[in-house]
This record gives C-alpha cells, sequence and structure tokens, in this order.
C-alpha cells in the first residue's frame, strides 16, 4: 500500500487482456490483490472474489465468464479527479495525470476511511479554531442539538462541555436557542446583537447558518462577554471636573478663542438645543459639557455621560435607547437607557463621531420628535433630554467622506463650539496652573506650592499633545508626589524634561532658590525649624535634611 494525497493506493495488480483464459487469471489472483480486464472498459476482479468464477470453463476466455456473471464494469479517475460522486460500486482505477497509465487502485473501504480520517482533520481544525478564539463558540445541528462547545463558552457560563453537548441548546437557554433556531429556520445571519442569554451575563452575538447544497444543516454562534464592560458602565459615576457652585470659573484664561467658546457656552446653557463640542482629545468638551449642565436651568437634573468609543456598538444602542425583553408576555423586563434616565437634564455624548450609521438614523429621529422606542419595544417613548454631544474629528470631514448623516449634521453643527488645543492658546498656562495648583492642594490637604518661573517657561515650550487634560493630570502627579513648597524643574516628568532645556545648571539655580526660600523661612520663625516645616508645607524630618543638603545654620 502507498499513500499518496492521504489516499490509500493499492498497487498489487495485474492487467490482462479480455482474450486471456480463466485459469490464467485465477494463476493471477494468487500473486496479486486484484487483476484488472482491459476490453473498451475495465473490470476489476478481486482475489477474495475467486468463488465467483467456480463453475466455469477454466479454458474460457474471461471475457465470456464476464458476459456471463454481468459483471460490473469499473470507473478510471485521476487522483486529483476523485469525488465523493465517482462510481463507487466497484474499486476505482487510478490513472496517472497523463491518463496514459493505471498506477493503483482505491476500493469503496478505502475510500470510506479516507473520508473518514478528511472528516476528523476537517474537527481538528474546526476544534482548534474555536479554542483558539477568545469568545465563547457554541455550534448546532439543523435540530438545535450542541455539537461544539468551546472552553471560553464553559468560562462565560459555566456549563461544562459533556453537560451540554448532544443536547438541545433550549435546554440551558431559552432566548439563545430562539436565535438560533431562527438562523436555522431563515438562513439569515446575525451581525453584532446584544443578548443575555441569563441575568448573569451580557453577550454580543455573532452567529451564521451551515448550508451545503443550499440546506441548513446547522448553526454557528460566537458570543463576546461584555459583562465586566456593561458592569463597570453601570458602576462608573461621571467624574465631576468644575465647581458646581460656580461652573464657569474652571475655565481660567485670557485668550479669546477661550473667552468666545466659554461665552458662547453660557448663552446656550439654559436652552434644550442640542450642542456640539468640537476639540482634540484632552482640550476641555467633558469640562465645558459640565459647566453648560451646571451653569444652565438643568443644574437640579441629571448629568450623565456616555462615550460611543468604547462601548461596542451592538450595546451602544442598548446604552442610549434602553431595552425590552419579553414584549407580549404579561410581565415584560424594561430597561432604561441613557436618554431615558438623563429626563429632564442633559445626556453627554462622548465622540458621536464613532456612532455608526445605523444608530445615527435612530438618534436624528429622538432629536426631530423627542421620542424613541426601546430595542425590541413597541411602545413609543417621549423625554425631554437635552445633548452635548462632543467630537475630536470635525464632523464635517466625516460628512463628506460617507461616514455619518447629513441630516444629523445639520442639526448638530447649529452651535458648534469649538475648543483650541491648548498649543495654540499658550498665554492660558499659567492661570490654568495656579487653578489646578489650588484645586489638587486642596484636594490631598497640601499648603499650595509655589510654581518656579523655570517651571512655568518649560510648559510654555511644551507642546501638550494631550491638551489641558495633560496639563491637569502634571499637576496632580506634583502636588501628589512633592511635599515641598517650591515646585521646581526636579519635580517634572521626564517628558517635559526632555521638551524643555533642562540642564545641570538649571539644577543648580532651582537649588539655590529652594536654599534662598528655606533661609528665608528660618529667618522668619526664628530659628524654630518646627514652625518653619509648617510654613514651608513640609515634614520636619525633610526640612533637617534640606538644612543639611543646603549646609544652612
Amino acid at each position: 500500500m502507498a499513500s499518496v494525497d492521504q489516499v490509500l493506493i493499492n498497487n498489487s495488480f495485474t492487467t490482462v487482456e479480455e482474450s486471456t483464459s480463466l485459469a490464467k487469471v485465477k494463476s493471477e489472483l494468487s500473486n496479486y490483490d486484484f487483476v484488472v480486464v482491459t476490453a473498451s472498459t475495465f473490470y476489476v476482479i478481486h482475489k477474495d472474489e475467486r468463488y465467483l468464477l467456480t463453475g466455469h470453463d477454466r479454458a474460457s476466455s474471461i471475457k465470456k465468464v464476464i458476459a456471463d456473471t454481468n459483471w460490473p464494469s469499473s470507473s478510471t479517475s485521476t487522483l486529483a479527479n476523485l469525488q465523493a460522486n465517482t462510481n463507487w460500486n466497484r474499486p476505482v482505477l487510478i490513472q496517472a495525470e497523463n491518463q496514459e497509465t493505471t498506477i493503483g487502485l482505491v476500493t469503496p473501504s478505502q475510500w470510506i476511511t479516507h473520508l473518514h480520517s478528511q472528516n476528523e482533520i476537517l474537527a481538528s481544525y474546526f476544534d482548534t479554531l474555536a479554542e483558539t478564539i477568545n469568545d465563547a463558540v457554541t455550534a448546532v445541528d439543523n435540530e438545535g442539538n450542541v455539537i461544539l462547545w468551546n472552553t471560553a463558552a464553559e468560562h462565560t457560563y459555566k456549563i461544562q462541555r459533556d453537560d451540554i453537548i448532544g443536547r438541545k441548546i433550549g435546554e440551558h437557554f431559552k432566548d439563545e436557542s430562539i436565535i438560533l433556531h431562527t438562523i436555522l429556520n431563515e438562513g439569515r445571519p446575525v451581525r453584532g446583537t446584544y443578548h443575555r442569554p441569563n441575568e448573569q451575563t451580557h453577550v454580543l452575538i455573532n452567529a451564521s447558518p451551515i448550508i451545503r447544497n443550499n440546506r441548513v444543516i446547522g448553526g454557528v454562534a460566537t458570543e463576546h462577554d461584555i459583562t465586566n464592560i456593561v458592569r463597570l458602565n453601570e458602576e462608573i459615576d461621571v467624574s465631576l471636573l468644575i465647581p458646581k457652585d460656580n461652573p464657569f470659573s474652571s475655565f481660567a484664561g485670557i485668550s479669546p478663542e477661550i473667552k468666545q467658546a466659554v461665552d458662547i457656552a453660557k448663552k446656550v446653557a439654559s436652552t434644550d438645543m442640542p450642542i456640539l463640542l468640537t476639540g482634540e482629545p484632552g482640550s476641555g468638551k467633558e469640562m465645558l459639557a459640565q459647566a453648560i449642565h451646571y451653569g444652565g436651568s438643568k443644574h437640579k437634573e441629571p448629568f450623565l455621560s456616555l462615550n460611543c468609543a468604547t462601548i461596542p456598538s451592538g450595546l451602544l444602542e442598548i446604552e442610549l435607547f434602553g431595552h425590552q425583553k419579553d414584549v407580549f408576555s404579561e410581565d415584560p423586563t424594561t430597561i432604561a437607557g441613557k436618554l431615558e434616565q438623563a429626563h429632564n437634564g442633559t445626556l453627554f455624548i462622548e465622540e458621536i463621531d464613532k456612532m455608526p450609521l445605523e444608530i445615527q438614523v435612530k438618534f436624528l429621529r429622538y432629536l426631530e420628535e423627542r421620542s424613541f422606542y426601546h430595542v425590541g419595544g413597541t411602545e413609543e417613548i417621549q423625554v425631554q433630554t437635552r445633548i452635548v454631544a462632543s467630537t475630536t474629528t470635525p464632523l464635517e470631514e466625516l460628512l463628506k467622506a460617507g461616514e455619518f448623516h447629513e441630516n444629523l449634521y445639520y442639526l448638530l453643527t447649529v452651535i458648534n463650539i469649538i475648543i483650541p488645543p491648548l498649543r495654540d492658546h499658550k498665554e492660558d498656562i499659567e492661570a490654568l496652573t495656579q487653578q489646578f495648583v489650588q484645586e489638587f492642594s486642596k484636594k490631598y490637604k497640601k499648603k499650595a506650592p509655589f510654581i518656579s518661573s523655570e517651571v512655568l517657561e518649560a510648559f510654555m515650550q511644551y507642546d501638550w499633545p494631550g491638551n489641558i487634560r495633560e496639563l491637569r493630570n502634571t499637576i496632580e502627579r506634583m502636588i501628589f508626589l512633592s511635599d515641598q513648597s517650591l515646585i521646581t524643574l526636579t519635580h517634572l516628568p521626564d517628558n517635559l524634561k526632555d521638551a524643555s532645556s533642562f540642564t545641570e545648571v538649571q539644577k543648580e539655580e532651582d537649588s539655590l532658590q529652594e536654599a534662598r526660600l528655606i533661609e528665608e523661612t528660618l529667618q522668619k520663625t526664628y530659628g524654630n525649624k518646627s514652625a518653619a516645616a509648617d510654613l514651608l508645607g513640609i515634614s520636619r524630618g525633610t526640612l533637617y535634611n534640606k538644612i543639611k543638603e543646603y549646609g544652612l545654620n
């Protein structure tokens, strides 16, 4: 036996003419597994079929014996053209690619063995693929019986493979069974559909029918577990970035661009008009959205936030509009979305440029009619929620690219407040720095330190790719880590040190400035180190170390 392309070919055969005597054929069957009779067609005789030749005259030609017994002929094929629909009533003669010579035979049993091996190989690929995917993978046959359940599915649903393979999917998941049966019955794929198969689990489903010869024979579903995302989104509170009592005071600055943005925001703070905030990440869009809410007529109502970039599209629609299950039952389950939760207040939709087009259409309807339907629901919901949206990409660019709904664009851009990047209004850096110093000194219960002129100069030289948020975070870090009353270049993070002309000379200048401040404070307290440490906002131990370091008396 030889293996060619994983098909076993029997090459123990000999060929005879149709005029060959039966005696000769029987003799050859003692030496070979097969005798192939060549005539206008081919006839194959296996050595185990010799008993079928008894009762015939041994001197008769094999042609006469074949005619008398109605011996069936055999098909021929090259190995490459060997198919399941080949005539397998008899062993098939395998010809060389030039079809001029016969290289062996394949019996029906050998072909079945080959198909079985191929099925095992394909099953191994399929199982390995299913285990390679991080998502839960379920496969069912055309009757809904589970035929595949990967390890991720075990972890997601806490159901072991042995407890579900071979059983109806509906025994464990009533709703999941309906989804897969819809696929089986309609042959229609599902993409990115939100589903809650049980009370503890939230998933996004991709599912496809398995089709063979235009008939659905099963279905495969992958379920991406988003339970943690949902729970995190439910638990996240909107961080208050501005003081409620004087919200617009957070926008310290003298630049005309910032003043114009704040002036427009103040004018529209008490309206119900949709407002669009355009600016780079970290430029202050969320701060301005909060200022608009708490500085206007809706300040006593809810302020909620929804980020289109961090929530999967299948869940985003649920989060925005809510969800209704078991609509036709006596007790339907309703989950309110952010639009409903923020009724009479403000919903801040971050990065609306990342909102999928199909959701944009439904959102546009709400803005035009102030009504919507829960996902899966049939009852019209009416709420009065003011929308403040933000985008990092100018919407006109997306509109030209066909990635943003035209009518939604025109509705949102009636009031479009453009917030410039910090590098374009660096004259505001000093005021913003002092504001954040006060904010975080109060937060961490420390005395507000002085900011050296060298640090302010370094701030002015830096381009601030993270904008106001980066400046704010930088100052929070310095206030938290430093116990000194003077913030110098040594306290800067490495990226600002690299961006500034930070030299050993400047280090020495900072040290001299700090030493001078400590010396002046000691003079004020007449050498009382405890009082000096309190005035400087540092511990006595730190003060003693500094006195020793600078050689102060």
